[in-house]
């Protein structure tokens, strides 16, 4: 089987690329997140005889030859659980506009453009594929709706030429009109109400932004837009949005500029997100929305230096352990120091962490294992001139707990996340 994804709160572009998929891999089977925007799901409801489409509930990894991923370039914006992403089984294809990413394809097509829709109409054309209206009028909800209309700072002459070339083909502009005109209702209003009550302009870098904490209750959909008008009765440059959920632990960044030289895409790429340089996102667990404000004040003025840095709030010297020593003796030594994690070093370098998650892979005839048969290799580290705020930046993205500190290639210390949330950050327990 082969299958064709996107990431979560699917838009236009990212369910245009998708069925476009299935006209470059005939036989292909397309495959959508259980989150799809509104105006998505209300184009499939009138066409779903028209584009008929799995959840990724209803697929078995063991049967993929090939995973084709459009629109997004990292594992969890995809949605796809471990037993996805761990598999080596099959080619991985990807289509994608943004830059950067964590999925490793063995082939890409992967150009920083207004929409991923246009790369694919670009091999569309040149095979002479021929599209109906309604796939027409799909693919340029798609473009319009990631490029603004062609009017955000990402486009390029290509997206206008691919508008082009899919209203030859009988695109329908009222249909279009239709399902972009995202739904904003009181609970929206209410929520832009409550931000021109809060707002407040800073000049950075010659920049005029905005940042504004929202609290709300409950699921408010569409925010999207609400910070796009937010941006635009402000006249400013950049508008961030923080809304965080009353009873919950997560903050939902969303962002929009006017400008090219403020890429808030990659500031949300910065925070474990992704965009492009006129919109961006980013979901961040148990971070007060007032550090993740300062954070992304940081990132626009490239300051990474702060008063306090990493140096100062690090363990030294390093408990570690050898890539050799036995599972059952790490296990004892954790419980002894009172450690949730230790680095496996050998002759100085940083080989791996261990940590107590480690040990649920563990099977008990499996203790006299070394740690080097179940560490996480996947090492990343910090220096210690760098502040705190990267560090649990770093941290928050990567889900780990610990953070070697490194220096000239040696292993100084050890910071970890309640010593950097003890400075910016108020982690919820567990």
């Amino acid at each position: 089987m082969e299958i064709i994804t996107t990431h979560k709160s699917t838009d236009f572009d990212a369910l245009a690329s998708v069925i476009a998929g299935t006209l470059i891999y005939p036989g292909v089977v397309p495959v959508l997140p259980k989150t799809i925007n509104p105006n998505v799901k209300a184009f499939l409801s009138i066409h779903k005889d028209l584009f008929k489409t799995l959840t990724i509930d209803k697929i078995n990894p063991e049967k993929i030859t090939r995973l084709i991923v459009v629109d997004t370039n990292t594992w969890g914006r995809t949605g796809l659980t471990g037993k996805f992403k761990d598999h080596r089984g099959f080619e991985i294809v990807l289509w994608d506009h943004h830059p950067g990413g964590d999925i490793k394809p063995d082939w890409k097509c992967q150009e920083e453009i207004g929409a991923t829709i246009t790369l694919m109409l670009r091999h569309i054309k040149a095979h002479k594929i021929e599209l109906t209206p309604v796939h027409a009028t799909l693919f340029l909800a798609g473009l319009y709706e990631d490029t603004g209309g062609l009017s955000f700072p990402s486009t390029t002459a290509e997206d206008a030429y691919a508008a082009g070339y899919l209203l030859e083909n009988k695109a329908d502009l009222n249909i279009l009109s239709k399902f972009l005109r995202p739904a904003y209702g009181e609970r929206q209003k209410a929520v832009l109400f409550k931000m021109l009550q809060n707002a407040q302009r800073k000049k950075v870098k010659g920049f005029t932004i905005s940042c504004n904490i929202v609290e709300i209750e409950k699921h408010v959909g569409n925010l999207a837009i609400v910070i796009q008008m937010y941006r635009e009765i402000l006249n400013i440059d950049a508008a961030f949005g923080i809304f965080k959920q009353k009873d919950g632990d997560r903050c939902t960044v969303i962002s929009r500029s006017n400008v090219e030289d403020l890429n808030v895409g990659l500031i949300m790429k910065s925070m474990g997100g992704g965009g492009h340089s006129g919109a961006g996102s980013a979901m961040i667990k148990s971070v007060k929305p007032e550090a993740i404000e300062e954070w992304i004040m940081e990132l626009i003025t490239g300051n990474q230096i702060s008063s306090v840095t990493v140096s100062d709030l690090m363990s030294y010297p390093v408990v570690s352990i050898g890539p050799d020593k036995k599972m059952k003796d790490v296990v004892v030594l954790l419980r002894e120091q009172g450690y949730t994690g230790v680095p496996v070093i050998d002759n100085g370098k940083l080989q791996g962490v261990i940590s107590i998650r480690d040990f649920k892979k563990v099977r008990k005839d499996q203790m006299d294992a070394p740690a080097k048969a179940f560490m996480s290799r996947k090492n990343f580290t910090i220096t210690p001139d760098r502040s705190p705020m990267e560090a649990a930046g770093i941290m928050v993205k990567h889900d780990i707990g610990r953070l070697p500190v490194e220096d000239n290639g040696k292993i100084i210390g050890i910071i970890t996340r309640s010593d950097s949330m003890r400075y910016f950050y108020d982690l919820l327990p567990e």
